[in-house]
Order: structure tokens, then sequence, then C-alpha cells
């Protein structure tokens, strides 16, 4: 059933005539149900001119040609009987549209400048979908988005004006929101032929996006007379080839005074030479997470890459011995590495390891069986003797903030070795067992200065259990909150720490050797092995 009225017969001629195609037309006339849009065009033009040619009454387009300066829209609207009368602007749609219409199946749309009619076929399609399956990415839905030139939103307000001063002079009704979107009517049409061609459904949440952006240079000065009128909307931005986006477009088309927009573009819109060019098919997959725990054995590994002045201090780091094995195996572009606290190049962490997480960008792999996981992860700890990684497993993006909020609200406990400059017996360390809850300041570490924020952070040692070694060396056990300096609760740091273990003593002391025991964050959540 053909979803025009004869309510519609004029407006929809009158478009025709002017150089709109077929779904345009439908959108203008607030046809809002999916099925029209999808038949293939050379029949919608063929019904559509069956309906028009039901009628052959003659319409009488008035414009302004050119518009009479400083007029406004309403007295634009209101002169039209009185122009029509001395013959200005006065244009017989029937005579003008003659030739379009005999041939409209070879114009291009003066509206969506080709996007509803070349672009919606089969054709089309198919070789979008060539260019996904030969992308190399695992999915199982996609979602389709499409990037239209902004020099549509200019010829769509155009169209719409030149309609409003119609149907008002006819005594008709048609209001800016009953127009369905050309994005909307374009997925209506290539939603469906997507999903049969892959084989896979459309979904809005999906993590795999298929982009599509068109240009069309010969229309691109459509947009440069709003520059001038609303100079503010248009201001030059990093990483935009163009002030003219489509968000600065709309904005100036909001702000824009009908009657200087009426002056400055032709009504209607003139029909172009060719259809719309594509820039560019882009697939790509959002990020996926891996996270886990590991070990570290060495005192002369960094957690990420130690880099000074654009030299490599050390050859590798924890981030780079894991991360390398996921990026080959996920076959992703490039990853951001996070962890619940980071430890010195010169300190081990030990016990049930520190939590981490990887985010892993535009992954084309992204399926993995928990058994290929367990292997990935016992690839990872055959590869180094520094670092061992457990409970390697998939997880959210939302997942990782449960690590984060273990940084600072967490327990972790740590072993140091310390020495003294005076000696010292077993008695005169026993005094530390008895301290509980030992709240110091700490200004930022002179070592860490470069790349923290000068501030004094008020911090608890919990507990601490002393083990004597000999006259200038004990072992310190350690329960603290999390983000505590050690080394400087040690040795105080020019007395940056108060109190510390040296004040505490009435002893220089100082760190030898330090190790995370453990680090008390409940997450991941612990796998089998």
């Amino acid at each position: 059933m053909f979803p025009l009225t004869e309510e519609n017969k004029h407006v929809a001629r009158l478009l025709l005539n002017t150089g709109t195609c077929p779904r345009c037309i439908f959108r203008f006339c607030g046809v809002d149900f999916h099925a029209p849009y999808k038949l293939p065009y050379k029949e919608l033009l063929n019904e559509l001119q069956k309906f028009l040619e039901t009628e052959k009454d003659e319409l009488i387009l008035e414009v302004m040609n050119p518009p009479p300066k400083k007029i406004r829209l309403q007295e634009l609207e209101d002169s039209i009987d009185n122009l029509s009368q001395n013959g200005e602007g006065r244009i017989s749609v029937s005579q003008v549209g003659s030739t379009a219409s005999k041939n409209s199946n070879l114009n291009v749309c003066n509206v969506c400048l080709g996007i509803l009619q070349e672009f919606c076929e089969k054709d089309f399609i198919k070789k979008v979908c060539q260019k996904v399956e030969a992308s190399g990415f695992e999915f199982t839905s996609l979602v389709f988005s499409v990037s239209f030139p902004p020099q549509l939103s200019v010829r769509e307000v155009r169209s719409f004006a030149c309609i409003k001063l119609y149907v008002k002079k006819q005594s008709l009704s048609l209001g800016r929101d009953d127009i369905v979107q050309l994005k909307e009517a374009y997925k209506w049409i290539t939603h469906p032929l997507f999903s049969e061609e892959l084989g896979v459904p459309i979904d809005g949440k999906s993590l795999f996006e298929v982009s599509v952006v068109f240009a069309h240079p010969e229309t691109v000065e459509d947009c440069h007379f709003l520059a001038a009128i609303c100079p503010d909307c248009f201001k030059p931005a990093k990483n935009k080839q163009s002030v003219f986006t489509r968000m600065a477009v709309m904005k100036a088309l909001n702000k824009i005074k009908e009657e200087d927009f009426l002056k400055q573009f032709p009504c209607p819109p003139n029909s172009p030479k060719a259809v719309c060019a594509v820039l560019e098919i882009e697939c790509a997959h959002g990020a996926v997470f891996v996270a886990g725990r590991y070990n570290k054995y060495s005192r002369n590994l960094p957690q990420t890459p130690w880099i000074i002045d654009g030299e490599r201090k050390l050859e590798s780091s924890v981030e780079e011995l894991i991360s390398d094995h996921l990026l080959a195996v996920f076959k992703a572009e490039s990853f951001n590495f996070s962890s619940s606290g980071r430890e010195d190049v010169d300190v081990r962490t030990l016990g049930n390891g520190r939590p981490f997480a990887i985010e892993l960008v535009n992954p084309h792999r992204v399926h993995f069986t928990s058994q290929e996981i367990k292997e990935l992860q016992q690839k990872i700890n055959n590869s180094s003797n520094k670092i061992q990684v457990r409970d390697l497993q998939l997880v959210t993006r939302e997942a990782i903030g449960h690590m984060k909020e273990g940084e600072e609200e967490k327990t972790k406990t740590y072993s140091a070795l310390i020495w003294t400059n005076k000696a010292i017996q077993k008695k005169d360390i026993e005094f530390l067992n008895d301290i509980k809850d030992l709240k110091i300041d700490q200004k930022t570490p002179l070592r860490v200065l470069h790349r923290r924020p000068l501030a004094v952070r008020a911090r608890v040692i919990h507990s601490m259990e002393t083990q004597y070694v000999d006259e200038h060396h004990f072992r310190l056990h350690l329960k603290t909150q999390a983000g505590t300096y050690i080394k400087e609760f040690v040795h105080g740091d020019f007395g940056r720490t108060k109190p510390n273990i040296g004040s505490l003593m009435n002893v220089t002391a100082d760190i030898l050797e330090l190790d995370v025991e453990s680090v008390d964050v409940d997450w991941p959540p612990a796998l089998d092995d």
C-alpha cells in the first residue's frame, strides 16, 4: 500500500519536481513506518510517479528571486499572493520539473545528495560487508554508524522552509518534528540488509562498530555563509580538518534568523551533479579487559618501562612481560596497564601478588574459552622467571573500579630488612611490637616529587613485628594503610616523614631490602588452578 495520501500530494509533487528523491519525500511527509523505505529505488520512483499522475492540477510554487533585503519571514509569507499578482517569483513547478520527472532516476537528490538513493542498495551493502569480512575481526553482533556531510542539514532546513511557506498558503499544517530524520530512515533500510548479509544482529550495545564516512565536495560551500553570520559557532579545534562539523552547523542553524537564512541559500536547493563520496569504511572493536595478579621476584625489574630522557634504563618491565603476550593473542593495536599501587624497581612482590588490569585497544580476537586463558597464563609464566601471573581472566570495564577503590582503602603488608648505625640488642626493638595504629605524616618523598604533587599525607601503620638479625640489622614486618611510603617511614626522608623508625629508636636507620607480602584487595576473583 502506497504510504502517501491525497493530503500529501501537493507537497510530494513540489519536492519531486524540484529534485528530491522519493525516500526524502516520504521523510518530509512524515512517513514513519519502515516498509515503504525498503522498497527498491526504481520501484519507489515508479509508484510515486503513478500516484502523482492521478491529479493533473498545476502546482504554483512562489519564491523570492532574489529576496528583498531586510524582509522578515512573516512578511515574506504574507506577501506571496501580492508577489504572484505582478509576476515576480512565480514559477510553474509542472514546467520546471518536466525534465526532472522524466529523468529522476538519474538525478541526484537535492536534499540527501544520494544517501537514500545509491547507498541504500544491496550492491553498496555488499561492498561494505566485504570490507568487514576482510578486516579480520571476531564479532557476534555489530553497531552500524554513519557520518553524513554537514551540508545535508543546511539543505534539509532550506527544503523544509520552502515547504512551510507552501503548506501555510494552502492552509495545511506541517511541523519540523513531523520530518523523519535522515539517519533514522537510512537505518531502517540498511540494518536488515547488513544483518542478512553478515548473519549477525545489529545491536546498539555491540562492541564491534562498522562506520561509514560520507563527503560531498561539490556542495561543501553550502555551509560557508553560516560562518559569516554566526562566527562564534565555528572555532578551530584540534584534530578537526574543518570548522564546519555537523554539531557546529546545527548550532548555527538554531541561532540564525530565518529571514537571514532565506537570503543566503537558494529555494529549493539545487540538485548536484554527483552523489556523495565514501571517504572511509572503518571497523573497530571496543576495548576488552584482562585482569589478574602478578608476583615480581626480581630486584632489578620496574613495573613499567623505565625510560629517562628517551633512554631506556632496563631492558624490560612487569607491564611488558605480561602485555606482549596479550597483544599477540588478542591481536590488539595497543594496551593500557593499571594496577593496585606499584612497587619500586628493587622491591619484590610476593604472597598472592598485586592485582592488575590491562585494557586491550581494538582487539581483533575477543572470544576465548577458560582453557585458552589458562594456557595463555601458563605461556606468560613460562616466558620469564622474573614474574608469575595468577587468576588471569576477562573482566568488564566497570569491574576495574574495584581494584582502584582498594588503592587507598585497603591494607598492605611488607617485610623490610633494616640497618642501624648504632649497635642494637633484641630488647631495643621489641617496643615496636607494641605500637598499634601509629599515625604518621608523610610529605611527598623527594624521590617521587618529580611525578607527584607536593602534599602532606596522613597514613596509619596498623601494626609492626620485629625479628632480630644481628647488632646492626633486624627484619620488620609491617601492616599499613595503602599508599604508605615504607622506605621513608624507615629512614625519615630528611625529616619529611614523622615519626619514623629512626626517630622512634633514636638511631640512623636505612632500608636494605623490601618485599610486598600482600596487597589486601579482594579482586579479581580467585580462580581454581
